[in-house]
């Protein structure tokens, strides 16, 4: 049975009955991709009736020679110029299923329209002119697949006619991919030699390469294996806008993984309230409302109504409350750069991840990568078509996944002005889920207030309360300098006392590992002691490493403007030289893991209101400014 282009609802309909893979056809320009496809569709007998005749007779028409690429090439603009620029989708069957096509483009002008496609698919042909052999852009597209998560790859060593069919070239070709492909941890599922203008490999095997004994393209694609499904992932419906109909308030959007039914309790994330599903709505409305469903799941577009009129905004992300995203400002991500401006250090972009929008912040560029050799580099940009790894920072809690758990939830764009600048995937290695942070779960309390005035405790101690807070990598003298204060101040006749980290965790915290995650609640709990002591009139010492900006600005808000942050600044180096607990050593080892500095990041102060420079000053040095802090910022 012929088929050409179909409509999603179509499309959707066919995927019901039968299996779906969705392919992505990429490589450099002019490497054939679009013959291929043109060829594939024609040797299946996938072509909607009479399509080939017409191309045939267009080009007839226009004096020009037959091309296999026009039968995909269906737009004037593109047949005019001989380059495919936008991704086409068409669907095809084999015996064994459905499939989608995707025919990416090859040009580096055209990338972005590449990876949007390979951000669709489950699997991917690459294909290889064998007159050129290998390209950088072979390299770059081997790369972006693996970069966004596409594992099953067959690659097309195309035009062997033009070598005569030669084994040895096909077989230089081959080793040379394969070796690039697996130092970026890609095992490519075949690699086939074909001649697409000649029908060779492409549905039948071909005469002329008899030394080659694997399968043909359609017996690659058939190969491949189906996704795991997305329903059995957990619930994730971003809201994609909220609509108020008749009486219903009706929370619209498309299910990306999980099932929902009517009585589940969700979760709205970032703003973390909960409310039961009422109903389930969906377009055109069942004349009976008893027909409405009752469970819907992934790919779905539906709407919803609450036993619970919440405060619900678009880019919410509701899932069960068992198994809610990760709530952070900040994550981890290898983004590919397409904007004609570089990507910088510090500046602000707007991000796009699942239906939401936010300003984030360029906070770290820790690598640029050279996707044609695999080289690394360290600077503060990453130039047009460099693939980098950064460290984005947000003003609110986002609602997300680890591209790894959840590839649907756990990609992003980045926009500089009105263009789609990048792309990336997310990871939060060394990062925290804050979620359990800033979730109050204690209900019908209320704050008792003290019967001695802060203004009584700091007349009586002669000095204000607040708190120092001590941040720094492991060496750099904070628990050393903390303890000096301590003593000289006590001295003085100031009420002072120091938290410090070890000591903390021997007690209050002995229950907490070295996760971000235990990580950052060790510091919260820390934060909020820290807080009372200070209201309690105390000048209280923290020394902490406290890497994260976000836990100290937690620790900041919960003692509000009795907060002075100390940046107890000394470089990796000093520090690792200096190891007074021979920390640094385990760690380089592996004996430690998520080692602050080593395999666990430092996000140092920006607005700190001293910094203390241990590498350039002596302790005494040290301890003379930090006291001339004190005497002038806390004597009342």
């Amino acid at each position: 049975m012929n088929a050409g282009p179909i409509s999603a609802t179509a499309a959707a309909n066919r995927a019901a009955t039968r299996q779906l893979l969705r392919i992505v056809i990429v490589g450099h320009v002019d490497h054939g991709k679009s013959t291929l496809v043109g060829r594939l569709f024609h040797d299946t007998g996938s072509l909607p009736d009479g399509k080939f005749e017409a191309i045939r007779k267009m080009c007839e028409r226009r004096g020009m020679p037959f091309e296999w690429a026009f039968l995909m090439d269906a737009m004037q603009a593109e047949r005019d110029q001989g380059i495919t620029i936008d991704t086409a989708q068409i669907w095809f069957k084999t015996e064994k299923r459905d499939y989608t096509i995707i025919d990416a483009p090859g040009h580096k002008e055209f990338l972005k329209n590449m990876i949007t496609g390979a951000a669709q698919s489950d699997a991917a042909v690459l294909v290889i002119d064998a007159t050129e052999g290998v390209q950088e852009q072979s390299r770059r597209h081997g790369y972006l697949l693996h970069l966004l998560g596409v594992r099953q790859i067959a690659v097309a060593v195309n035009k062997m006619d033009a070598v005569g069919y030669r084994e040895d070239v096909f077989t230089k070709i081959e080793a040379e991919y394969r070796d690039y492909l697996a130092s970026i941890g890609v095992t490519p599922t075949f690699v086939v030699p074909v001649s697409a203008r000649e029908g060779d490999n492409i549905a039948t095997r071909s005469q002329a390469m008899e030394w080659y004994d694997g399968p043909t393209v359609v017996g690659a694609l058939d190969s491949f294996q189906l996704p795991a499904t997305s329903v059995d992932r957990p619930l994730r419906f971003p809201i994609q806008d909220v609509y108020k109909f008749d009486d219903r308030r009706i929370l619209a959007g498309r299910i990306e993984s999980g099932r929902l039914h009517v009585g589940d309790e969700l979760m709205f994330s970032p703003s973390n309230n909960t409310a039961r599903v009422k109903s389930i709505e969906v377009w055109p409305e069942p004349s009976d409302s008893d027909a409405r469903p009752k469970t819907v799941g992934a790919g779905q577009c539906i709407g919803i109504t609450l036993d619970d009129q919440l405060f619900v905004e678009r880019g919410e992300m509701a899932s069960h409350t068992t198994n809610p995203p990760i709530e952070t400002e900040v994550f981890r991500a290898k983004l590919f750069w397409l904007g004609r401006k570089p990507l910088e250090k510090g500046k602000v972009y707007k991000m796009k991840i699942g239906t939401g929008e936010t300003r984030v912040t360029v906070q770290e560029i820790e690598h640029v990568l050279d996707t044609t050799d695999l080289s690394s580099s360290t600077t503060s940009k990453v130039e047009r078509n460099q693939v980098g790894e950064v460290v984005l920072r947000s003003r609110r809690l986002l609602a997300l996944d680890e591209h790894t758990r959840n590839g649907r939830t756990g990609r992003f764009v980045l926009i500089d002005g009105y263009d789609i600048a990048g792309g990336g995937i997310i990871s939060m290695e060394g990062y925290a889920d804050q979620r359990q942070l800033v979730t109050q779960r204690a209900k019908n309390i209320t704050r008792v207030e003290h019967g001695v005035p802060t203004g009584e405790r700091e007349r009586q101690n002669g000095h204000k309360g607040g708190v120092l807070w001590f941040t720094g990598l492991s060496g750099a003298g904070k628990s050393t300098l903390a303890t000096k204060l301590e003593r000289a101040l006590f001295d003085r006749g100031y009420q002072t006392y120091v938290l410090d980290g070890d000591n903390i965790r021997f007690g209050l915290n002995a229950n907490l590992g070295f996760s971000p995650e235990e990580r950052a609640e060790n510091i919260r709990r820390v934060g909020e002691v820290a807080a009372l002591f200070s209201r309690a009139g105390l000048v209280t010492i923290t020394a902490f490493i406290s890497p994260y900006q976000s836990d100290r600005e937690r620790a900041r808000k919960a003692a509000g403007e009795h907060f002075h942050e100390v940046y107890i600044k000394a470089d990796l180096g000093t520090c690792e030289e200096r190891d007074p607990k021979g920390l640094y050593a385990k760690a380089r080892t592996g004996e430690i893991k998520d080692f602050t500095g080593i395999s666990a990041p430092y996000e140092a102060p920006d607005t700190a209101e001293l910094i203390i420079d241990t590498s350039n000053l002596s302790i005494d040095q040290a301890l003379e400014e930090l006291l001339g802090y004190v005497e002038k910022t806390f004597r009342s």
